[in-house]
């Protein structure tokens, strides 16, 4: 059994709350830019002054309305700027935050609301309040549904602060003070890759340590006044909203987008210091520009500048590059490397990855090409990060060391344990689930990996997906995962063999890089996925993908047949979580017949 630690740096107390930020920076520096809000295709500055009179309008309107103390109030919507806006205001009224992603089935919705028994729910357009109605009949605590944007009337916003004109702004400030650190501060379902979704119940200390983890990290220098971070995750994920905050508490200026498609243009207008993102999203920006270059016939300078960035990169790490490497990394620079970092806005300094693990390669090439890439590690239950590689501190392939006073202790087993202010106490109104997570004072990951003697944490997989074959070896799927997603024309991919007598894999095809691949090899442009199934030029790529993962293991654990879906998985159909991690149980249950077609004699 291995331990590591780091002493807290600071200390919460009883009286904090995570909304305390928006009046403090109100009262000493009032005319900061805490938002740039995007209006039609104007983005406009929101000053911290104006900020604090909008939650407060907000939240007189939610106690006029009738929200207690303790109270949930659900929140369901796309990332934007009224997102952070209504959730201070909740807080502010003294409630508590239930986010629902804006992509859940009614199903989920409608279990998300009876659990927490939400007495509101703000949801942001017609076609989410069209997709709900008939669940918030259903629901017997919840008293009223406001929607952000609603043609036939006020929005959310507009509808709260008339509704509570007539509260005093000392109410707000009551419940304000009322508010202790050890108080819920809001609900977050998991996403439910297996079983039903699970309250988990985050306290203000809980955000409060998170946010004072990340600021008096290697990051602290960048979180200040005058810099940007575009967020385009869903703020009803963990991983956003801690950030999100942790940003907001150091005085940086956010901006929000769900526009996913125009991100990049989005990037060039906002010009972000630093970026948020998960893995998916990076792998498909590489996959992107090298699938461009070569359609182009670019291909072998881009994978050359490619293979640069990784040999320079992997090179500071034992003592820097030699002369003849300077001098490609330079050339590159200007003809391949200048032109990834403008598709970021041209300014970006680096980005934080989490959410599944990123991959040494990927981490290498965009240190490389001068985007450095901080990859932490957390779940739901520790309030997003509680290890993270910083500036200072990184060792490309771990996720870092532990935040302020958190501790991390590999068991015997493998398993990652976790401890410290960042962790939370309890799954909400779920006794035996907490009793089972959290033992002895630490909390049980289901997570596997090593620590290393400077205190820097590697993920190896997960306890439940490990497969043992019918030969009794066990394979940890996730290297082989991220592998074949690094291929341009791999979308996803899932490995199988439980109790099988070898392993296989499901191998879907990037819909983005299908259009190019069928020119350049020669194929009818109307082709879909399905009719080439039997392709031998599709057939051999996806062969030399699996042979290049298949180097990462050893033979016993390599994927010795696969079988190419004729769809991606996705969201919408249930396969993918919000953010992009394999529901394998849904996956295994959808493609039952390909996956036993795999062992088919």
């Amino acid at each position: 059994m291995r331990e590591f630690s780091v002493p807290p740096t600071f200390t919460i107390p009883e009286n904090a709350s995570a909304v305390d930020s928006v009046f403090t920076h109100a009262a000493e520096r009032p005319d900061l830019v805490v938002y740039r809000r995007l209006t039609g295709s104007t983005w406009t500055d929101v000053t911290a002054a104006e900020f604090a009179t909008q939650v407060t309008g907000v939240a007189k309107g939610l106690i006029a309305l009738g929200v207690q103390p303790g109270d949930r109030v659900g929140l369901m919507s796309a990332t934007r700027y009224e997102w952070p806006l209504i959730d201070f205001a909740i807080w502010a009224a003294g409630g508590v935050t239930v986010p629902i992603y804006e992509t859940s089935a009614a199903d989920q919705v409608r279990w998300i609301l009876e659990d927490s028994a939400a007495v509101l729910l703000v949801v942001e357009n017609d076609t989410h309040g069209e997709a709900v109605a008939q669940v918030a009949a259903e629901s017997p605590a919840l008293r009223k549904v406001l929607q952000i944007e609603s043609g036939a009337g006020p929005g959310a916003v507009a509808e709260l602060t008339v509704a509570g004109a007539d509260v005093a702004d000392d109410e707000v400030r009551a419940r304000t003070t009322a508010l202790r650190s050890a108080d819920p501060a809001t609900l977050i379902y998991t996403s439910g890759t297996t079983g039903r979704p699970k309250g988990c119940q985050l306290t203000h200390s809980n955000l409060i340590a998170e946010s004072r983890g990340i600021t008096t990290s290697g990051f602290g220098s960048l979180l200040q006044p005058g810099r940007r971070s575009l967020m385009f995750l869903p703020l009803a994920h963990v991983l956003a909203r801690a950030v999100s905050l942790g940003a907001f508490d150091a005085g940086a200026t956010l901006g929000h987008t769900a526009d996913i498609p125009n991100l990049v243009a989005n990037f060039g207008e906002f010009k972000p210091d630093f970026i948020l993102s998960v893995p998916r999203v990076f792998e498909k920006v590489y996959n992107t520009a090298r699938q461009k270059a070569h359609g182009e016939g670019k291909g072998k300078i881009f994978d050359k500048a490619a293979d640069v960035a990784v040999q320079w990169s992997e090179a500071q790490d034992t003592g820097g590059a030699g002369l003849l490497l300077k001098v490609q990394h330079a050339v590159f620079d200007k003809l391949v490397y200048s032109k990834l970092r403008a598709a970021l806005g041209g300014q970006c300094q680096l980005a934080i990855s989490g959410g599944a693990p990123l991959g040494a390669r990927l981490g290498h090439f965009f240190r490389g090409i001068g985007v450095t890439i901080y990859e932490g590690y957390g779940l739901t239950e520790t309030t997003a990060a509680i290890a993270v590689n910083t500036p200072g501190n990184q060792k490309i392939g771990t996720v870092g060391k532990p935040l302020a006073g958190n501790a991390v202790r590999i068991a015997d087993d493998g398993e990652i344990l976790l401890s410290g202010p960042v962790v939370f106490s309890e799954y909400w109104r779920n006794e035996a689930a907490s009793a089972e997570a959290i033992r002895d004072g630490w909390f049980h990951t289901g997570d596997l990996g090593s620590l290393d003697s400077e205190g820097y944490t590697t993920i190896t997989g997960r306890k439940k997906e490990i497969i043992v074959t019918a030969g009794g070896k066990n394979v940890a799927p996730a290297g082989l995962e991220d592998k074949l997603r690094a291929h341009p024309l791999i979308s996803q991919a899932i490995v199988v063999g439980d109790q099988k007598p070898f392993i296989g894999a499901l191998i879907t095809v990037d819909a983005e890089a299908w259009a190019g691949w069928k020119e350049r090899n020669g194929k009818p442009a109307a082709a879909t996925v399905a009719d080439l199934l039997a392709d031998a030029d599709l057939i051999a790529d996806v062969d030399a993908a699996i042979a290049d993962a298949n180097t990462l293991v050893s033979h016993a654990e390599s994927i010795k047949k696969y079988k190419i879906l004729p769809v991606d998985f996705s969201e919408d159909t249930g396969e993918l979580t919000p953010t992009l991690k394999l529901k394998r149980n849904v996956i295994h249950a959808s493609y039952a017949e390909a996956i036993e077609a795999i062992y088919a004699k």
